[in-house]
């Protein structure tokens, strides 16, 4: 391809000098010429404005250009894809002139804490004015290139030569300015077109995101090694980058206003360009003879009048009236546009109301490219396929039909979530091939690579061997690499993955406890400050492995040598870039090329020191754990407002989550200090340990599994144990504003559960931050769960309207999981049961039961007070008040007795759960456990009703 690329490039240079220099072609556009093809007819009229043209040889580069090599640039866009044009053009590859030549411009940054001098590639920042209108600028340049077609350079070849060089010029300047292909992505006015044309897919490109996904895909930037194998040269310039995987740029970007604009003008941009030579000469013979692209006389037409309709001209300078035309046609395009877009989403809606908002608009933008591809080759390239015999054009018109509705069959289909599926499955389908199942016998002879996505789920579910814990070490694969990627973070991966999750079979809990395992691995792929993309990875990866070759051939070279020097590292007497650096500055070099920072640099040559790593690691997990200690003690004292019931089992479920935390980071730590034997570093981890993890250290010791006595030093084992009997002094209830931001930082934890419940208790603490929180939720897509939604809109609306209580299933089942006898059930039938009880609203003095009556419900009040009025047997009245969090008649729907008093509600408001006595019975029968704490506490009960009976 590189062969390939120059030779491209020479013809495309010697097209250039053909424009200012063109003694050959001439002859073959000669009237008198008997053999050529191209030669001018001078008998046929090509009417202007009323008056034939004078029709003489003319020299061919600028007819080539417009007439040949413009519509075939168009035509491998939509057939072969946006990765075989961003290859080929010359332009790109001329832009990367100074990359090639090591001599692109970079910005020098100085270590404030070494002094060390470090240079960096300049590259264009997502946040900054051209990041993030780079798209309208590249419009807005194509339009400017296109009036300039019509007034100037259609066929004035000198000032199209010039316009041509002035674009290479312009394209390796910026390659100089600024890293990667700033070129192609920021400034390129053929940008939009490739876009346009060949996104999400050509009808022959390659698919980036199934089968064994290279390292480097589609169009993206690589380097060639020595012995002839390719490198990435990626240096994250843009993210998502099309040269990586168009489709996903294209999924990133379908929803985003500037899609519709581009697809809509530009719709009508071409639409305006051709109906303006119908404008301008009053026929289309002077746009389909290619007519245009020979007239000498361009410049001297355009003060001449920019219209001819009905046979008579217009007296608007063509200077004004072919921009102006062009401008309406792409302002009406883009009207038209929305318009038909709304229309049609309204009307696939009621024919198809399950299609999401993304398909509709990718279905809106294929029908777009293909009406505007058909209708671009009505008019491109015609005066040199009308040269062609008649049967000839006919299987050309034939081709170019069939060609594009291949694509639209192929492109029709496509979405959002089928990309992001076929993803997934190729993730899956790689780690299926790291465990080495025998999956052989399951395939009939096909490769692993040649399932689609369906079938690999399929085969996921039958694998005798992807049961327990293969299935959690794949799912642990996936979702590591979807963090390094960007593709997930931390917060999102729980609902991203759900889909995955449902296919293996891995729940909630095993899903956080593994994205814990891995924060413990790699602390920073947890890191929120942390702006994680698959080009950002790729180019570390590429880094970090050229650095790796360097240290193996110092190996090869001599061991003994590099042992010396890579102890001294270890000593500090050097550092690694020292070592490495010492025969020709090559990490340096390898920094720029990869646009590496001071700080990336400093992470990746420090983790080669593994020592270094280990503490490195410890220290980040420490802190993690410094962190949870203080959540923790806030969860365990919290504001006195926070000291209720049924709040303060929140407060409890938060301390789950706080603990399951804890035990993973705290065997994290465990396993760091199994690789030292002891000092000064291993027993400050190991005193910082105990003393921040009191509440689950002792029970990870006590575990006969991991056996850490045996493998931990002994030493260290008696630092743990002689911190966690360290008696710490009680801390005091934390202020309502600290607890605040606490509940906040647990509101970013993926687990949907905590996050609902952070979020009430917010509400309660501070109304208005959890009205602010409740909306960035709310306006967020991260909204699957139907718990955490309601939550967050009950938060809102008691802030708005004036209404009667409404309890949420969050609420239901803080309740229910505070009240003695129901609090045992096992989690997914306390879940099950907030959301199936109703509950019901009493006024004071409202009699809920009178004494007598046969209970067929079970009673929770929830808020309020309520008295039980019961008549002993010698006539006496005996009131007993019955407070929030309580059942009313446990003993009575046990054993289908009669109530035992009458219930009065003595309370403003009471607010009381039903439970239905069939449900309840399910649940006995269900849950055995809870069966036997039921007969538990009711015979305790019994026993001291008895006794106060008897006394």
């Amino acid at each position: 391809m590189h062969r390939v690329r120059w030779c491209l490039t020479c013809g495309w240079l010697l097209l250039i000098f053909s424009l200012f220099y063109d003694p050959i072609s001439p002859l073959l556009t000669d009237p008198n010429s008997i053999w050529s093809p191209f030669k001018v007819n001078p008998q046929v009229c090509i009417s202007v404005q009323g008056e034939c043209i004078k029709q003489s040889s003319y020299a061919m580069g600028a007819s080539l250009f417009w007439g040949l090599i413009v519509p075939c640039g168009v035509f491998f866009l939509l057939v072969f894809g946006h990765e075989f044009w961003r290859r080929i053009c010359p332009l790109s590859f001329m832009s990367q002139l100074f990359r090639g030549l090591g001599k692109q411009r970079q910005r020098k940054r100085v270590n404030p804490k070494t002094g060390q001098i470090h240079y960096e590639l300049v590259k264009i920042k997502a946040d900054s004015w051209l990041g993030r209108n780079y798209l309208k600028l590249q419009f807005a340049l194509l339009y400017v290139g296109v009036c300039g077609r019509i007034l100037f350079y259609d066929s004035s070849r000198i000032i199209l030569g010039i316009f041509l060089l002035f674009s290479i010029g312009s394209a390796i300047l910026v390659g100089y300015l600024y890293g990667g292909k700033a070129w192609c992505q920021y400034f390129c006015p053929m940008a939009p077109v490739q876009e346009f044309y060949g996104e999400p897919r050509g009808l022959l490109n390659s698919v980036a995101h199934e089968g064994k996904q290279a390292i480097i895909t589609q169009s993206m930037c690589r380097r060639q090694n020595s012995d002839g194998t390719e490198v990435s040269a990626c240096v994250a310039c843009h993210s998502p980058c099309i040269d990586i995987d168009a489709e996903r740029t294209y999924w990133d970007w379908v929803k985003k206003p500037d899609y519709k604009f581009l697809y809509y003008t530009y719709a009508g941009l071409v639409v305006g360009f051709f109906v303006y030579y119908y404008l301008y000469s009053g026929n289309w013979n002077y746009l389909l003879s290619g007519a245009w692209t020979r007239q000498e006389n361009q410049l001297e037409t355009l003060f001449n009048p920019g219209f001819y309709l009905f046979n008579t001209p217009i007296p608007i300078p063509k200077l004004v009236a072919a921009p102006l035309t062009v401008a309406l046609f792409s302002a009406l395009g883009y009207f038209i546009g929305i318009q038909l877009d709304k229309f049609y989403k309204s009307y696939q809606l009621q024919r198809n109301p399950i299609l999401t908002p993304q398909q509709l608009q990718h279905q809106i933008y294929t029908l777009t490219t293909f009406w505007v591809f058909n209708f671009f080759f009505i008019f491109a390239g015609r005066s040199y396929i009308g040269k062609l015999p008649l049967g000839l054009q006919y299987l050309f018109n034939v081709m170019l039909v069939v060609v594009s509705t291949l694509w639209l069959y192929r492109t029709w289909g496509r979405s959002p979530e089928g990309y992001a599926r076929e993803s997934l499955a190729s993730r899956l389908r790689q780690q299926l091939t790291r465990l080495q199942l025998d999956v052989s016998r399951f395939l009939e002879g096909r490769s692993l690579e040649s399932l689609n996505a369906d079938e690999v789920y399929v085969l996921a579910k039958i694998l005798p061997g992807f049961t327990g814990d293969k299935r959690l070490e794949a799912y642990k694969g996936i979702l590591r690499d979807s963090l390094e990627e960007g593709y997930v973070n931390s917060t999102s991966s729980l609902e991203v993955l759900q889909q995955m999750r449902q296919e293996l079979g891995i729940s909630e809990q095993e899903h956080l406890t593994i994205l814990t395992e891995l924060g413990v691995e790699d602390p920073d792929l947890l890191d929120p400050n942390q702006q994680r993309s698959r080009e950002n990875q790729l180019r570390l990866q590429s880094f970090r492995q050229r650095i790796r070759g360097m240290v193996t051939n110092k190996r090869r070279r001599g061991a003994t040598g590099l042992g010396r020097e890579l102890l001294k590292v270890v000593k500090k007497e050097k550092s690694i870039s020292d070592v490495l650096d010492k025969e020709g500055g090559t990490v340096e070099s390898l920094s720029q090329e990869y646009g590496i920072t001071l700080e990336e640099e400093a992470k990746i040559l420090g983790n080669l020191d593994e020592e270094e790593q280990r503490l490195r690691r410890s220290n980040i997990l420490l802190r993690q754990l410094q962190d949870l200690w203080e959540v923790e003690q806030a969860l365990l004292y919290p504001p006195s407002s926070l000291d209720i019931p049924y709040l303060k089992t929140g407060l409890g479920i938060l301390c789950s989550t706080v603990a399951q935390k804890q035990r993973v980071i705290a065997k994290g730590v465990l396993k760091i200090l199994e690789q030292w034997d002891s000092g000064t570093e291993a027993t400050r981890i190991a005193l910082a340990l105990g003393s921040l993890t009191v509440s689950v250290l002792p029970e990870l010791l006590e575990d006969r599994e991991q056996n850490w006595e045996q493998r931990l030093n002994p030493t260290l084992i008696s630092r743990l144990q002689q911190q966690l009997k360290q008696e710490n002094d009680t801390p005091t209830n934390v202020p309502n504003d600290v607890m605040v931001s606490y509940l906040e930082t647990l509101l970013a934890e993926p687990d949907s559960l905590t996050k609902a419940v952070s979020l009430y208790l917010l509400a309660q603490l501070n109304l208005e931050r959890g009205q602010q929180q409740a909306r960035q939720l709310l306006d967020s897509y991260l909204m699957l769960n139907p718990s955490l939604k309601e939550t967050a809109q009950q938060i809102l609306t008691t802030a708005t309207e004036n209404e009667s209580r409404v309890v949420t299933p969050l609420e239901r089942l803080l309740y229910l999981s505070s009240c003695d006898l129901l609090k045992t059930l096992k989690a997914e039938s306390l879940m099950e049961l907030a959301y199936q009880v109703p509950f019901k609203n009493y006024q004071q003095s409202d009699i809920i039961w009178e004494q007598g009556e046969i209970s067929k419900d079970l009673l929770l009040l929830l808020e309020g007070t309520v008295e039980c009025q019961r008549m002993d047997e010698e006539g006496e009245l005996n009131i007993e008040e019955i407070k929030s969090v309580q059942l009313l008649n446990e003993l009575e729907i046990l054993g289908n007795m009669e109530v035992r008093g009458t219930f009065v509600v003595t309370s403003n408001l009471a607010y009381v759960l039903v439970i239905e006595g069939t449900m309840f019975n399910e649940l006995l029968g269900q849950d055995k456990g809870f069966s036997r704490k039921v007969i538990e506490q009711e015979s305790r009960r019994l026993q001291q009703l008895q006794h106060l009976t008897s006394s």
